[in-house]
């Protein structure tokens, strides 16, 4: 699992107890509902033997998935990066010629909030903060994502109002949801997304016989790439961190 990385409380912190699964989830380990699972299987253990769901740990416990510790993390991270085309958004992939987190020299673990394909670009967000993670890439929340795509062909106005309608896509079973797009050029157009399906503007296009020739992600809810160029990132500003925890509905960091 991606987000297997050592962590060990060390004696001297304070004793406030949390419950396990919340500990994981606050140092970038996992998901509440993943460390659950976790848990379920009996790959967590606290002081050498097997936690309990809804077990709480406090500074002095030692905490383990599988043989790695874990340390809580120093704060909560969340990073904006600039994705080059022809890199995987993948933390293993043995066929990838270049992998994201080949690009992040971070001092503190983090890990991507939802995906782009190889051939695409722009912004993706990293954080530490599994709750975090998993609030940005629920589809039922309905962040938006915004891209710039350009096509094949000229686009028509039935195209621009086909696609803002949503859109079956046969091979997911599944309606797109209503959405925002508008025509920028004679082959270009901006869309703003509510979810995350596999490939979804691809897949939207290639419905109505266009072909996606560039693909880029330019804001994701209120954070943009301002200020980045390709393969670069940044640390968000406090402002920008605590308006993503508060539209997701989590607590300021």
């Amino acid at each position: 699992m991606a987000f297997l990385e050592s962590l060990c409380y060390n004696k001297g912190m304070d004793e406030t107890k949390i419950r396990i699964n919340k500990y994981l989830a606050m140092n970038g380990v996992c998901s509440r509902r993943e460390a659950d699972r976790l848990l379920s299987e009996g790959k967590v253990t606290v002081n050498g033997r097997i936690a309990k769901l809804g077990e709480e740990v406090c500074g002095h416990d030692c905490v383990k998935v599988g043989n790695r510790k874990v340390e809580p993390a120093a704060k909560k991270v969340v990073l904006a990066f600039f994705k080059p085309k022809g890199v995987t958004c993948s933390e293993k992939d043995p066929h990838a010629e270049k992998l994201i987190m080949d690009m992040i020299s971070y001092p503190i673990r983090v890990t991507y909030a939802g995906r782009l394909d190889k051939e695409s670009e722009g912004l993706l967000l990293l954080s530490n903060d599994g709750d975090l993670i998993q609030a940005m890439m629920k589809g039922s929340h309905g962040h938006e994502k915004e891209y710039q795509v350009r096509v094949d062909r000229e686009i028509t106005d039935d195209f621009l109002k086909k696609m803002g309608a949503g859109v079956y896509l046969k091979e997911l079973e599944v309606t797109t949801r209503p959405c925002k797009i508008e025509k920028t050029g004679k082959y270009t157009f901006q869309i703003i997304l509510t979810q995350g399906l596999n490939r979804q503007i691809r897949r939207m296009c290639r419905t109505f016989d266009y072909e996606v020739r560039e693909l880029k992600r330019i804001r994701v809810m209120n954070i943009t790439l301002k200020g980045l160029k390709p393969g670069t990132y940044r640390e968000l500003t406090e402002e920008e961190q605590n308006r993503l925890y508060a539209d997701c509905g989590l607590k300021e960091k």
